[in-house]
């Protein structure tokens, strides 16, 4: 299919003149094709065109096409769009350009069957060591007849488990979920795998993830620690807590932890609600117990920093919980029984807690808010009603309701990371900055090797370069662009022996369906500078183009039938006798 486009496009570029200007424009959008070149340079230009991930819809082809003809000082703008003209790309009706040219020249691809691995994602946003882990699969069966005895298979830690056999009706997509125990911490590289023939870009899908060896928690304390904090973490070897007296926090350390807790912190400082909001922003928890006597505007301040309203007055009066969000990811998937009657927490006295904004998470009977969250940024700010003190708040004598609720704000703030990403878009890469010995820091992703990949293209292993980079406080952020053109996975380093992340990259699947516009579909409704040049491929396209800019050349047949008329003539007037 490629060769014969080039072909193709060979004839369109010969059939002009000499001193004609061409651009030659694929779907990589290099920059060296946003200019106008002569001929000679156009057909090697074509010749030097090979196979991409790179996937445009044509729409956007054309604008980039107009900007360029555009600089040329010829009135006769001209533009050849030589594509399968595939059903989600060929978005022709979302280009509007009366004075440009437009000739369509579809290639006959061959309709095959495909099924295709469209996503991959984990059930929970945080992978914890020696836990199983839990893998939803999108699987797609693009074609018109039923797939049968697809395997699927996943690659992990070097070692490939059979996940079984999918059956999928034409035209259907399955949601499946494939299970497995992580055993190490640190980065891990897995790939999902189906058997599908003849296309095969879309059946792997490669993924990374980031597995903590710990959770870090940060219990602020206004005076001693909280035993029932202490004993909740203490059973989970998972989990690593730390105890800090107010007086003495480390702000530079806050970005290490992934929950920090306010236990009864009579007021909140400035310069600590503006370190908590960044943290939560950037991804991390807090979770507020006001004491009883807070004082009520440091304590607003620091809500009204995160938009999170306002405390009203402490009023010391029992009061009973009566409803649990199981629906927010805090307990959500805790309790196997939702609807069975579990003892909800009492307190002697709360504040009114007035939110802007927000979830409730623990409701007493009237409506009003134990607890609420509020969101910010990437992480979440928690804030209860109550104290902490066991005096007045039995929440910590609830275990089955205190414990996963702190495992659960602890797991959210371990900032997840996204496990994939699609070649050809523009992604943004993000990693902790880290200054080299040498002074500088000049980061490079190399491709890791995949000698089990079924992709003929798949990245080649070491092949090393520099992505752009821009430093921005303790992160460095990456933009790879175009440098990345092959399926696998990316680690990244200051040097080769070192891994800070990784990454995996995947084709677009924007291609994995395979229907096509046929001749008709691209002639409805077409205005009057768009033609559909459906030639058939033996066709001389030199002289299609040549005719369909020309017109028919009938002066040769008229210079042909005046000479025989006037050799007709001779030879009458020679033999013929008056």
């Amino acid at each position: 299919m490629l060769e014969l486009a080039k072909k193709r496009a060979r004839d369109i570029v010969s059939a002009y003149a000499p001193n004609d200007r061409f651009q030659i424009i694929t779907n990589d959008f290099e920059g060296r094709d946003q200019r106008l070149i002569g001929k000679d340079d156009a057909l090697n230009r074509i010749e030097e065109i090979r196979t991409s991930p790179a996937t445009r819809d044509l729409s956007k082809v054309l604008i980039r096409q107009q900007q360029t003809l555009s600089t040329g000082i010829a009135d006769n703008r001209i533009a050849y769009v030589i594509s399968d003209f595939q059903q989600n790309i060929a978005d022709l009706g979302n280009f509007r350009d009366s004075l440009l040219e437009i000739n369509l020249v579809p290639m006959r691809a061959v309709r095959e069957n495909n099924v295709s691995i469209d996503s991959v994602w984990f059930e929970s946003p945080v992978q914890i060591l020696n836990q199983p882990a839990n893998l939803l699969v999108r699987v797609s069966n693009r074609g018109e007849e039923e797939a049968q005895e697809v395997r699927l298979s996943l690659r992990h830690d070097g070692q490939t488990k059979p996940v079984g056999t999918l059956s999928l009706p034409a035209r259907s997509t399955r949601l499946d979920t494939v299970s497995f125990t992580i055993l190490h911490p640190g980065w891990h590289e897995a790939r999902l795998s189906l058997t599908d023939y003849p296309v095969q870009f879309d059946d792997d899908y490669y993924l990374s993830f980031y597995v903590a060896e710990r959770i870090h928690v940060l219990v602020i304390n206004a005076a001693q620690p909280n035993k029932f904090l202490g004993n909740a973490f203490a059973g989970a070897k998972y989990f690593q807590m730390d105890n800090v007296d107010a007086r003495a926090i480390d702000y530079s350390k806050l970005a290490n932890y992934q929950l920090i807790v306010l236990n009864e912190l009579p007021a909140v400082s400035s310069g600590l609600a503006q370190e908590l909001k960044t943290f939560a922003q950037n991804g991390g928890n807090v979770l507020a117990f006001p004491p009883a006597s807070a004082d009520l505007n440091a304590w607003n301040g620091f809500l009204q920093n995160f938009g999170a309203g306002n405390l009203g007055a402490y009023t010391p009066t029992p009061r009973q919980a009566s409803q649990i969000n199981t629906e927010e990811f805090v307990f959500r998937d805790v309790f196997l029984n939702k609807s069975a009657n579990l003892r909800l927490p009492s307190t002697q006295g709360n504040f009114a807690l007035a939110p802007n904004r927000g979830e409730y998470i623990l409701t007493y009977r009237d409506g009003s808010a134990l607890l609420a969250k509020f969101p910010t940024g990437e992480g979440a700010l928690y804030v209860s009603a109550a104290p902490l003190d066991e005096n007045v708040n039995d929440l910590v004598r609830n275990g089955e309701i205190f414990v996963p609720m702190l495992f659960k704000m602890a797991i959210a703030g371990a900032k997840s990371r996204q496990i994939a990403y699609t070649i050809g878009r523009d992604e943004v890469l993000e990693a902790k900055h880290q200054v080299s010995a040498a002074g500088e820091s000049i980061y490079k992703l190399r491709a890791a090797a995949d000698e089990t990949a079924q992709q003929e293209n798949a990245a080649p292993d070491g092949a090393e370069f520099i992505p752009e980079q821009r430093i921005l406080g303790a992160k460095v952020l990456l933009t790879p662009g175009p440098q990345i053109g092959a399926s696998g996975w990316y680690k990244l380093g200051l040097n080769p022996d070192s891994t800070l992340a990784e990454y995996a990259f995947n084709y677009d699947r924007k291609e994995s369906d395979l229907s096509y516009k046929t001749d008709e579909d691209l002639k409805a409704g077409l205005p009057a500078n768009v033609h559909v040049l459906d030639e058939a491929e033996e066709a001389n396209f030199s002289q299609v183009v040549d005719e369909q800019n020309q017109g028919i050349t009938l002066w040769r047949w008229c210079v042909v039938f005046a000479l025989l008329f006037l050799a007709l003539e001779g030879l009458f007037l020679r033999l013929w006798k008056v």
